[in-house]
């Protein structure tokens, strides 16, 4: 424990953030560092508790307490090193994790919590600095080969600790650039992707092949990959997205969240984007979905010089603070502010989308929208809603973005061609703690067996797939368990 009286001592400390109208003019990350003793002085505020509920919390069992000693005592390098045990890339997580342990921090139940995530990437970044990082490549290899189909974070996490196994791995990614969701579907303005490929060149000069444009299935032959491999591991996330098929919604002007955030993504970097462009400027903007994804849709558009934005969301607005139906420790679904609603935004709740309204060229020109009342079970949880009479109206707007979630991976290609087994969901079906399909060789990780979720959780479970696949390929795996001990 770093200080023992630091929890009754100070308040939580959070970093400063650039303010809102200067970062609207870029795209690049406008979160400032702490200060030394800033850093100091949360990391005191841990009471490195006899039961750690943060670790519970953390999809990834994360010493936490061990590491806030240590940055308290300012021991960097045995910081980076309690992190790194447990978490493969805490300089995602750091950035772009809702922080479920600090939703778990003993010190939340009548004061803020620890800033856990802000440590977090804190101590990633001065390991960095100081240059602890350095490539650590195997000393020993097995010689068996691992293709790992997907490079978002559950296909790195999986590839990580399958080359440090010592087996022989190669990344198929099919975009032209490798980090799946952290590359192309998060904005710089919360992860610049220098920071991703940063990552990628440490892995690869630990002896990991990535292959980019490489459409497992398309452009790579299938019965050549599962004749090459000993093993294959399914993380192609889940990206086919959620529709809104009402009457209108073939009206120009209506896009999915991700195909607007991957151009701009593109955009930032100068590559070439073969589609038409799909831009704010200029446009009444309406985000239908009020996750992430939707906040990300906010912040671009304002970027992008949108005259207005407004987000909707089907459901009624969540509680500011914890219920009895959501007790602490549990993850609570709160109402959140994020800095990109705090950077412009109208927003409103229990609405529903009736019709989408073109122009005689087929241009969107408005939304037909009514308000609607929601019933809730005794859990706290709506079940059923009905439209509110007299409420119905037109939204003029020239734009709409569909971030309402994903729904399964994409079933068309590769899965279809491989014959895994699927569950109710439409999932790659794998038994949680096994992550083996009906396919001997074949694992799968990530969102593609657990449908849509957390990055934290991606890695996660590419850790425990890659374990399982060791066991496999071996008898027995030395790979960490969750909680970063390995097996005798």
């Amino acid at each position: 424990m770093g200080k023992v009286t630091g929890f009754l001592e100070y308040e939580r400390t959070a970093p400063v953030k650039e303010d809102a109208k200067t970062r609207l003019q870029h795209y690049k990350e406008f979160v400032v560092s702490f200060e030394k003793e800033q850093v100091k002085q949360e990391a005191a505020r841990c009471m490195d508790c006899g039961v750690p509920f943060c670790q519970s919390g953390c999809p990834l069992g994360n010493v936490i307490p061990e590491f806030n000693e240590a940055v308290y005592k300012r021991e960097w390098e045995l910081a980076a090193g309690i992190l790194l045990s447990t978490n493969n890339f805490p300089e995602f997580t750091g950035r772009i994790c809702p922080a479920p342990c600090e939703s778990a921090c003993v010190l939340g139940i009548n004061k803020s919590p620890v800033s856990i995530e802000d440590i977090e990437k804190h101590i990633i970044e001065i390991a960095f600095e100081k240059g602890f990082i350095k490539a650590d490549p195997p000393m020993i290899r097995t010689g068996k080969k691992v293709a790992v189909i997907g490079s978002g974070p559950a296909g790195l996490a999986a590839a990580a600790q399958l080359n440090r196994a010592g087996h022989e791995v190669v990344v198929y990614e099919r975009d032209d650039t490798p980090g799946g969701l952290l590359n192309y579907g998060i904005p710089d303005f919360k992860l610049q992707k220098d920071v991703v490929r940063r990552r990628i060149s440490l892995m690869e000069k630990e002896g990991i092949t990535f292959k980019c444009n490489a459409n497992v299935g398309v452009n790579i032959e299938l019965n050549t990959l599962l004749r090459e491999n000993q093993s294959i591991v399914l993380a192609g996330g889940s990206t086919v997205p959620r529709d809104l098929p009402v009457t209108g919604r073939t009206a120009q002007g209506i896009h999915f969240a991700m195909d607007f955030l991957k151009q701009q993504n593109k955009r930032v970097r100068n590559f070439a984007i073969a589609q038409e462009d799909i831009l704010a400027t200029g446009k009444d903007v309406i985000v239908i979905g009020g996750g992430d994804t939707g906040s990300d849709c906010i912040g671009t558009s304002n970027r992008q010089g949108a005259r207005s934005v407004t987000q909707f969301e089907i459901m009624p607005m969540p509680a500011e603070k914890r219920t009895d139906n959501m007790p602490w420790p549990t993850f609570p679904m709160l109402l959140k502010v994020t800095s990109s609603h705090e950077e412009g935004c109208s927003r409103a709740w229990g609405v529903n989308t009736k019709a989408f309204l073109a122009d005689e060229n087929n241009n969107l020109r408005a939304l037909r929208i009514v308000d609607v009342q929601w019933d809730i079970d005794a859990n706290g949880r709506p079940v059923n809603f009905k439209e509110v009479e007299g409420t119905e109206r037109e939204l003029p707007c020239q734009l709409v973005l569909l971030a309402m979630g994903f729904l399964y991976p994409q079933k068309e290609g590769l899965l279809e061609k491989l014959g895994v087994e699927f569950d109710n969901r439409g999932n790659v079906k794998a038994e949680e703690g096994k992550y083996q399909t009906n396919i001997a060789k074949i694992f799968t990780a990530g969102d593609m067996r657990r449908g849509q979720s957390l990055v934290v959780w991606a890695i996660s479970e590419g850790r425990e797939a890659a374990r399982k696949v060791d066991e496999y390929l071996m008898g027995e795996s030395r790979l960490p368990t969750k909680d970063g001990i390995p097996y005798a």
